[in-house]
């Protein structure tokens, strides 16, 4: 049992210090790089840089952490900052490979939508457009009545433990 423990928080901390490595560059690139380039020097940037290495660790710790509310506030907070724009937040599949992209998958879903196609659907668990289809008539994750798949169901099979997933794939 200690053996297991050890490992689900060596999963986490390796997961953590990715996520804020991530979001840490992530903020860096989209937001400090364009001020300190309107500033003209670094001078000035540079401890909003410093303050955002702590922030990063900051919110990976929300963002994985046990209060769902804050998560999904968290991940909110940081799509808006980070892609702003007139219309919803629509990123390509390979965005929810990211570390950030996994860690809002898990948390929030996908901001705005009900559904997805089943190609991003795939990219949000990590599987294959097939597997989604599999998942969907095993009945393991919902098709919405709209076509596509049910970002709730996305969701709630990226929170079941992973034990849960590797039993279902040994009865089937």
């Amino acid at each position: 049992m200690a053996q297991v423990l050890a490992i689900v928080r060596q999963v986490s901390t390796r997961e953590h210090v990715a996520l804020a490595s991530e979001l840490a560059e992530l903020v860096g690139r989209r937001i400090v790089d364009p001020l300190e380039i309107l500033f003209g020097s670094d001078e000035q940037v540079e401890p909003v840089r410093a303050r955002l290495r702590i922030e990063a660790e900051v919110w990976a710790a929300q963002l994985l952490g046990p209060d769902e509310s804050l998560a999904v506030r968290t991940a909110a907070r940081l799509v808006a900052a980070l892609f702003p724009g007139d219309g919803p937040f629509d990123p390509p599949d390979e965005w929810w490979r990211t570390a950030f992209g996994r860690a809002v998958a898990r948390r929030a879903g996908h901001p705005g939508k009900e559904a997805v196609p089943f190609a991003t659907a795939g990219a949000m668990l990590g599987i294959t457009r097939q597997g989604v289809h599999d998942l969907v008539k095993r009945a393991k994750l919902d098709r919405h009545p709209g076509g596509g798949v049910s970002t709730r169901s996305i969701r709630e099979r990226l929170n079941q433990p992973q034990e849960h997933h590797a039993a279902r794939r040994h009865h089937h």
